[in-house]
């Protein structure tokens, strides 16, 4: 099985990998990482800051080991905001039958009424060396866009609203 977490920043992805790896004990990449190995390795010259050429770029990779993974009957977690909604077009059948999908979304409520907890938990699992580029409209414009994709694409979302929950199964 092959899991993949989606959504935007600060919501949760790697915290819910994390509890999904100690869990099932699969394998688990994140796509920061992936990024931050490429940009630090040279082997682009795509910046941290280009979110828009990233995506594509780092799906193309992502989407390759997914495959890898399923056609060697491996598990893994696959973490980060490179995933497209509409992942499944990228994929055979064969390969859909393998892989469960969410995306963690916050509530524009939930981000107003606790957005000084979200800059106080940022560093739960990852050690952000530079977060000043947090701001509360950007993050409140950023999850909505990913509910509106998560609507247009009808893929599985988890909206946090109220209190702070990410609990979920991927059976």
């Amino acid at each position: 099985m092959v899991i993949l977490i989606s959504g935007p920043s600060h919501t949760g992805k790697t915290l819910l990998a994390d509890r999904l790896v100690k869990k099932y004990g699969f394998a688990c990449i994140s796509q920061d990482l992936v990024k931050m190995g490429l940009i630090r390795s040279g082997n682009t010259d795509i910046s941290v800051c280009d979110t828009e050429e990233l995506r594509p770029y780092l799906w193309i990779i992502t989407k390759e080991i997914i495959k890898t993974a399923i056609e060697n009957n491996q598990n893994l977690i696959v973490e980060g905001c490179y995933i497209p909604m509409n992942y499944r077009e990228y994929f055979e059948e064969s390969y859909l039958k393998s892989i469960r999908f969410v995306c963690l979304v916050m509530s524009e409520g939930y981000i107003r009424d606790h957005f000084d907890d979200i800059r106080k938990y940022a560093n739960v699992i990852e050690k952000r060396l530079d977060d000043s580029d947090l701001e509360l409209e950007r993050l409140v414009r950023c999850n909505n866009y990913f509910l509106l994709r998560c609507k247009e694409c009808n893929v599985p979302y988890l909206l946090i609203d109220g209190e702070y929950s990410i609990n979920w199964d991927p059976d």
